[in-house]
């Protein structure tokens, strides 16, 4: 018997598959529908949640019915909490609480660009505290979103900030009311908004 020597395959560095996402935003445009999730790329990092609570998607539904008259006149389009923003720039994708935007808006596929959008709200919750009022506050200046409202009815003194006029990717105007109180929405909305009905 004649042993013979038997040597192992040849082996190739590992090569990424020109298919496998290589960054968190390919993983998203990737990712197939994920219905009761709400999912975003917010700094690089891919964000999957749980949708809000009843009480946060009727306070979303609530500040869209109080600016549908508006939003009609106007032939401006808005909804609460379904439409995807691209944030030009980086390419994060957020999905506001509400989305008022002009009815020729254009998109990055599926995406509303974020400079031609109106205004942008959050609705915070417990789980979006941080990201609601600095990671997006952040993000909606640098995409030019001249308009960014925040409704904050979980804190001790639960009120209403609009952050507009906006300069360098920052906003230089914030007011804050405590809810119960009219909050102005400066131009181009201008209109006062009565946060009582974020109240009930």
């Amino acid at each position: 018997m004649v042993a013979m020597a038997i040597e192992p395959p040849a082996t190739q560095p590992d090569k990424p598959d020109q298919h496998t996402p290589q960054t968190a935003r390919e993983l998203f445009d990737a990712l197939p529908p994920l219905p009761g999730f709400r999912v975003e790329v917010i700094d690089g990092k891919l964000i999957v949640s749980p949708a809000g609570s009843p009480e946060h998607t009727w306070q979303a539904l609530d500040l869209h019915n109080a600016l549908l008259p508006l939003s009609l006149d106007r032939g401006w389009r808005s909804t609460p909490g379904s439409l995807s923003l691209c944030i030009e720039g980086p390419r994060d994708s957020v999905i506001p609480d509400y989305s008022l935007i002009p009815p020729d808006c254009p998109r990055w596929g599926n995406e509303f660009l974020s400079s031609w959008v109106i205004m942008a709200a959050e609705v915070i919750s417990p789980s979006s505290i941080r990201t609601d009022r600095e990671d997006k506050l952040r993000l909606y200046a640098l995409g030019k979103v001249p308009i960014y409202l925040l409704i904050d009815t979980i804190t001790s003194s639960p009120g209403a900030t609009v952050h507009s006029d906006l300069d360098e990717g920052r906003y230089r105007a914030t007011t804050t009311v405590p809810l119960g109180k009219p909050l102005h929405l400066p131009s181009p909305i201008d209109f006062d908004l009565d946060t009582s009905i974020f109240m009930a």
